[in-house]
């Protein structure tokens, strides 16, 4: 079996070949092995642990997205006021972040510490370590309003600022895997999950099995906090939104809607943006993929048969599947050539890009599917991804903003 095929099989995720045979090579370096082969043969649970630590890099802030933690301490207070305690889940936790920016909430939010528990599950032994620690660095403080450090963090060391231990003592860490989690112990056990921007290292097939032990795992009138890119998936899959703005807050569905939201699904070969638990991203392919000249609005053109296009982006997407970007994206421009305003093409061209590592063509693409279809919700998901991976969190803001008001009229009019 590949490494590729191995970390996929241990992790769930879909990690690029170059990725995986870069980390394979880090460990046989450290491990004194000479052949990949024999490496591969001779795994053990701990060295496998150490190969994954290579592709998972978690990276968090403190009070990402805080309209999900408002959201969840509205509900925990109302449960308290009727004597009832809510369980939290948070997977994957990254380094502590976000259990702990939930904690901070229910705090400032006057709720006692006997109304809640909170368990936080990451694949990472690495980041388990580190959230148990709880010591963060100036990037884990992005959000607008930090008056928080100075209520619950003492300063330790340079840039370096330590929970205080009666926040630590509300949060049990412990490593482990969603597709692995035991279900059957843990049926209909928490009131509230986040599990925020993990679905799209996933292919359909693991998205629904994640899923579906999501679901086992809360309470039939819990609420799942989810990432805004990841929505239409959990809706594709027995759950509807929840009317809390910007907080992408989801219940279990008590029946099938008559009209589900209908929504283009994603290629299998998901984005690998810098968001827990990430891996790393693929390297540069040897020849570019060349982007197209950014053209004015296109005039009408004769048009091939609609069979014919669907069937160009069919093929596109069976190849980025299987892992053949350039022939991929040799498909797309072959579509674009025939039809110069199709802004699915640039989508598809934008995940290729952003799969081979090529993101500022990824950028460009995703840039120009919108300027075509100014609503087209996955390209406005992926553009804020990377805008909050460079840093430029005000466009990243306003882009997922904007998404967000996409999905909304897509359901309101279902």
């Amino acid at each position: 079996m590949t490494a590729q095929a191995l970390l996929r099989r241990a992790t769930g995720l879909s990690v690029s070949k170059t990725v995986a045979e870069r980390a394979v090579g880090q460990r046989m370096e450290q491990t004194g092995f000479s052949d990949s082969v024999a490496y591969l043969q001779a795994l053990t649970p701990a060295e496998m642990t150490q190969l994954i630590e290579l592709v998972v890099v978690p990276e968090s802030w403190l009070f990402r997205d805080p309209q999900a933690f408002y959201a969840t301490v509205g509900l925990v207070q109302e449960r308290w006021a009727r004597g009832r305690a809510t369980r939290i889940l948070s997977i994957p936790c990254a380094g502590g972040e976000e259990p702990y920016s939930m904690a901070m909430a229910l705090r400032d939010g006057g709720v006692p510490k006997q109304a809640f528990s909170i368990d936080a599950y990451d694949l990472s032994p690495g980041c388990i370590e580190r959230a148990q620690a709880g010591v963060y660095g100036r990037n884990a403080f992005r959000a607008q309003d930090v008056g928080f450090r100075e209520r619950y963090f003492t300063h330790v060391a340079d840039d370096a600022y330590r929970i205080i231990d009666a926040l630590r003592e509300q949060v049990t860490f412990r490593q482990g895997n969603l597709l692995q989690f035991d279900t059957a112990t843990y049926s209909r056990h928490y009131d509230v999950i986040f599990c925020r921007n993990l679905l799209i290292y996933f292919d359909k097939p693991t998205t629904r099995a994640a899923i579906h032990n999501l679901s086992a795992l809360l309470a039939d009138d819990g609420m799942l906090l989810a990432g805004y890119a990841e929505v239409p998936s959990f809706c594709q899959n027995g759950f509807t939104t929840l009317q809390f703005r910007q907080a992408f807050a989801l219940k279990k569905e008590t029946a099938p809607p008559a009209s589900p939201v209908q929504v283009a699904p994603l290629p299998a070969l998901r984005t690998l943006c810098s968001v827990p638990p990430a891996p790393r991203r693929a390297a540069a392919l040897a020849a570019p993929i060349a982007p197209m000249a950014l053209r004015t609005r296109p005039t009408a053109v004769p048009s091939p048969a609609p069979a014919a296009q669907a069937d160009l982006l069919a093929e596109a997407r069976l190849l980025a599947d299987r892992g053949q970007l350039r022939e991929a994206g040799e498909k797309c421009h072959a579509h674009l050539a025939r039809v110069p305003e199709a802004a699915e093409a640039y989508f598809m061209l934008g995940i290729i890009n952003e799969l081979a590592g090529k993101m500022d063509l990824a950028d460009d693409y995703w840039r120009r599917c919108i300027y075509l279809q100014p609503d087209h919700y996955e390209a406005l998901c992926h553009l804020s991804l990377l805008a909050e991976r460079n840093g430029n969190h005000t466009a990243a803001a306003t882009l997922k903003a904007r998404a967000a008001r996409i999905y909304q009229r897509r359901q309101a009019s279902n």
